[in-house]
């Protein structure tokens, strides 16, 4: 483990919001300066390194609204991943952020049975300073096997103005998914979603489960699949992939979600070939749109897509056409 110390040059100010009166200093603490745990925050607070209206205080000590809060702490960052030459492709960057084209197969962070070979590895060694954000900079990810466009931040305040943009839902993110079943129109699917109560690697439906929002539009229909356009709301682990499962049009090759692989019948040998041989959920994160973290003008990015998925793709638009030249 390599530990990394950051100087920061000066303390960090912000201000209780008034709709805040009556409520824990650290939890409100924890709203204000969401790229730090709690824990750390909660540390900062008993050791003296956070001021409310310039004197201490302590975690459970409630706030009235409107105080000013001073952060002094320097961030000591423990990073367990060591920098890799790793390719990436970068769609945009400038010294505030990051903008990237994730492949499917890249773990985001490293963690047991990825231990290295993830994209924090490979940020860590296209830029070292990285080392001194927390999660060296990612303020939002994409699963293994889910390709396209991230943002990173490359800044303190940087990552700290994403995250918020992130909380209140003002980013655009949209997602190309290919589903199971030819859908007639779209729709918006706001089931909550929270932890499987029985296997920990999945995400499920549940009644006390968090707030969910996807907003979905058919963008192409073929004989039994349909290509959507998939608008997140909110961004909940697996969202897309738990929500269209839900709906009973699971993502095609999803290993979670997605169930035994069902060939449409009469399908074309070129279509059951790129079927079964699409090894990982057909989802992209097509575009990513957020305000600029220092400027606030838009910044709007798009991802292409993949190979595997143009594949895909192109596999059904054929049987389409071969079903309809056969009047099928």
């Amino acid at each position: 483990m390599t530990e990394v110390h950051a100087t920061q040059p000066a303390p960090r100010q912000a201000r209780v919001p008034e709709a805040a009166a009556g409520r824990r200093f650290d939890a409100v603490l924890a709203e204000l300066f969401p790229e730090y745990s709690r824990s750390r925050l909660a540390a900062w607070i008993k050791s003296g390194d956070v001021l409310l209206d310039g004197a201490p205080a302590r975690p459970r000590d409630p706030v009235r609204g409107g105080e000013a809060v001073e952060l002094r702490a320097v961030a000591s960052i423990e990073v367990e991943a060591q920098p890799q030459d790793i390719a990436l492709d970068v769609l945009f960057e400038d010294e505030h952020v990051f903008v990237i084209d994730k492949p499917a197969g890249l773990v985001v962070h490293p963690g047991a049975g990825n231990p290295d070979g993830t994209l924090v590895n490979a940020l860590l060694h296209r830029d070292p300073a990285l080392a001194a954000l927390p999660r060296a900079g990612i303020v939002h990810r994409l699963d293994k096997d889910t390709s396209g466009v991230m943002v990173v931040a490359r800044t303190l305040q940087a990552q700290t103005a994403l995250v918020a943009q992130l909380a209140a839902r003002e980013v655009h993110r949209q997602y190309l998914a290919v589903v199971v079943g030819a859908l007639v129109s779209g729709g918006t699917a706001g089931a909550a979603i929270d932890r499987h109560p029985r296997d920990r690697l999945r995400m499920a439906v549940r009644e006390d489960g968090r707030d969910a929002v996807t907003h979905f539009r058919l963008r192409e229909r073929f004989h039994a699949h349909t290509l959507l356009e998939c608008r997140l709301e909110t961004g909940r682990t697996h969202q897309i992939r738990v929500h269209m499962q839900h709906l009973k049009h699971p993502i095609v090759g999803d290993p979670l979600y997605g169930g035994p692989l069902k060939l449409p019948r009469g399908a074309t040998e070129g279509l059951v070939a790129a079927l079964k041989g699409f090894r990982r959920q057909a989802l992209h994160a097509e575009v990513l749109e957020f305000a600029h973290p220092a400027g606030g003008e838009p910044v709007r990015v798009s991802a292409p897509v993949p190979a595997d998925l143009q594949g895909l793709l192109r596999a059904l638009r054929e049987d389409a056409a071969a079903r309809a030249a056969a009047g099928r």
